[in-house]
């Protein structure tokens, strides 16, 4: 391992309690953040912070500032994932019904925005991964998507029956309308014939969620998440989810349970050999 070089004089400008008086010691950092959090600073703030010091000492020990890297031992709270809101499936078929109705009038744009919605529902992708599909990507005799996702890693999610025929209706009534010469081979297109922009999408979903009485109004992760939800109530099991979000791995998808205390007891009820 090559020795880093350590500046002419940087040993002795380290003081014993730190660098210019500060003390970076790990008692110290410590009380720094627990004074944060008595104060009421957020886990991901925290989180960050402890991020930022541990960078620091790392540095200043590497550089020779400092003997030991006492930040390498700071743990901080581990950030808050906080989930979007979920529509009930009432208003999730509301959402869907508002959509369609604005789609009757066959309006390119009303036909695509409702093509929109019945895909993030149907599929539960992300707003980036709708966004990136191509005409190519959807087999709507199959009823099936290859999405494109994070890390390159790309799935296959299947979709119903109205999806694909919002999607038909789309390609064969909405698109010509929009598409111009220059146009992708993108699935969705703008007013202006490009790739449908991720923040028109927002606008989009938010525009449908609004109209629906009750319903919250959501991203279109929340969509996703409520495509999950009703995955997972509906009987699905925990795997299959994972494989259609695209998780890499089990935790991410257990955020998405909004299970509750009433179903895992029914399924401990009627599973388990000892439940009654």
């Amino acid at each position: 391992m090559t020795e880093v070089p350590v500046p002419a004089g940087a040993r002795e400008r380290a003081g014993a309690t730190g660098l210019a008086g500060v003390d970076v010691e790990l008692p110290g950092l410590r009380a720094w953040l627990a004074a944060q959090h008595a104060a009421g600073v957020g886990r991901t703030t925290l989180a960050r912070r402890a991020a930022g010091a541990r960078g620091f000492t790392a540095w200043a020990h590497r550089e020779g500032y400092l003997s030991a890297d006492a930040g390498a031992r700071l743990v901080a709270p581990k950030r808050q994932r906080v989930l979007p809101s979920v529509l009930r499936q009432d208003q999730a078929d509301g959402v869907m019904l508002a959509s369609a109705a604005g789609a009757r009038e066959q309006d390119p744009v009303a036909l695509r925005d409702h093509a929109v919605v019945e895909l993030l529902y149907a599929t539960g992708v992300r707003v980036s991964e709708l966004c990136g599909l191509d005409v190519t990507d959807l087999d709507l005799r199959e009823r099936l998507a290859t999405v494109l996702g994070k890390g390159g890693r790309q799935r296959v999610v299947p979709f119903g029956a109205p999806a694909a025929t919002a999607v038909a209706l789309w390609l064969d009534q909405g698109r010509p309308s929009l598409a111009r010469a220059d146009s992708p081979r993108a699935l969705l297109l703008g007013t202006r014939g490009g790739r449908l922009h991720p923040s028109a999408v927002r606008r989009i979903v938010h525009g449908v969620t609004t109209a629906v009485p009750g319903a919250p109004d959501l991203a279109p992760h929340g969509l996703r998440h409520s495509a999950a939800t009703h995955l997972l109530e509906g009987g699905a099991d925990l795997r299959s989810v994972q494989e259609l979000l695209g998780h890499a791995t089990l935790s991410t998808t257990q955020l998405y349970t909004h299970v509750t205390v009433e179903r895992l007891k029914a399924i401990h009820d009627r599973t388990h050999p000892r439940s009654r």
